[in-house]
């Protein structure tokens, strides 16, 4: 019996050696991250607040690729992953250039907005943003080959806005901030709210600031007092900083629940989610980073199992037979349901979850929220509002 199982196990093995050594094609995948990332500096990985990159893209993209590996072996096909630094739009945008001549099939980035569609206009290959949740990106200045793995800013107000309906809190005070992120975030929460048919008691600007004369801007009892705000169920927080919103759960003068970007925040990833085989997910990300699983490291893994995905799919190549996969998968999230991109804006259509840093809440889309085709086009720009021209 023990004889059987050792011929056995060394079959496997030499089988499996066999398909790797088999291995014929190999995808080159580049990951185009910014220099230096503001986003990773110390201080603010310190007192990171919910939504908030904790670590490099890559992270996310190792452990996908790894988990991958029996597949594509099985397939005899190879993936190996390049990173680079770039240090502006301009440097995104000669990398991106070289990229197709060094032989990269596709490239990941996670980049800011301008140096993002620098890289776009400047390449062939599909482009995976892991990184920017701008809907202007899904919109008006979308590419054709760009998908996105990160949910847009609209799906995350879609999200919270479906939430305060199912739960009947339906008169909002909007709290934004002073900058100009605040103001075209403020701007979707306030679409959201009218979309789905809450009532906007007030929106009232705050502002962090030593001098006293601004002392009522950065007050929450007196931001929320009823004599300035009137009566309402819940406040709705814009702080793209997260200095503020940090400090406003249960400092309103009236008893009532936060959301936004503190309290109740609308995220593709927390690391206390507790089904669909997600703590697994979150369990083998943290052995391998040293680090809790974030939304953004979801998107790169996520990146990551799709690029593995067409691989698979295209396993004699050429590179353009994995660019024309890609945007036709059908991919786990460990969300539930089966995640796809939408033709019209190239996203990944995907539910939302609702934490507050402690668990998981509720999923949106919420129970009751229906759609014609497909419930998660309820989060997000729909097809027939023709945003992006791709």
């Amino acid at each position: 019996m023990r004889a059987w199982r050792r011929s056995c196990a060394v079959a496997l093995l030499l089988a499996l050696a066999g398909a790797a050594g088999a291995a014929t094609t190999t995808y080159k995948l580049l990951l185009l991250e910014p220099a230096d990332d503001p986003r990773l500096e110390r201080s603010l990985v310190e007192r990171a607040y919910l939504g908030h990159p904790t670590g490099p893209a890559s992270d996310g993209l190792d452990v996908a690729l790894k988990e991958a590996q029996f597949e594509l072996d099985a397939a005899g096909v190879a993936v190996t992953l390049e990173r680079q630094a770039v240090a502006d739009a301009a440097a995104a945008r000669d990398a991106a250039g070289r990229a197709q001549k060094a032989g990269v099939a596709a490239i990941v980035a996670d980049l800011p907005d301008e140096a993002l569609l620098a890289a776009a206009d400047a390449t062939p290959l599909p482009l995976l943003n892991v990184g920017s949740a701008a809907d202007r990106l899904r919109e008006r200045d979308c590419r054709a080959r760009l998908l996105h793995l990160l949910p847009s800013e609209r799906m995350r107000a879609d999200a919270l806005a479906q939430t305060l309906v199912a739960r009947r809190w339906s008169n909002v005070l909007l709290l934004a901030g002073p900058s100009a992120l605040d103001a075209q975030r403020s701007a979707v929460a306030q679409a959201a709210i009218k979309r789905y048919g809450l009532k906007l008691s007030q929106v009232k600007p705050f502002k962090l600031s030593a001098d006293p004369r601004e002392r009522e801007l950065a007050n929450p009892l007196l931001l929320t007092s009823t004599a300035s705000a009137g009566n309402y169920d819940a406040v709705w927080v814009v702080d793209s900083d997260g200095e503020f919103a940090r400090a406003l759960p249960y400092r309103t003068a009236l008893p009532r629940p936060v959301v936004g970007d503190a309290g109740l925040v609308a995220l593709a990833w927390a690391a206390q989610f507790e089904r669909f085989g997600a703590p697994q997910v979150s369990r083998r990300f943290a052995k391998a980073a040293g680090r809790a699983m974030t939304a953004n490291d979801w998107a790169a893994w996520m990146a990551g199992k799709a690029i593995a995905a067409a691989a698979v799919a295209a396993p004699k190549g050429p590179a353009t037979a994995l660019a024309k996969a890609l945007p036709s998968l059908e991919l786990d999230g460990s969300k539930g349901t089966p995640l796809s991109f939408r033709a019209w804006d190239g996203q990944l259509r995907q539910p939302m979850l609702l934490t507050d840093g402690q668990g998981v809440i509720a999923l949106a889309p919420a129970d009751g929220v229906l759609h014609p085709k497909n419930n998660l086009d309820t989060l997000g720009a729909d097809a027939p509002e023709k945003l992006c021209k791709r």
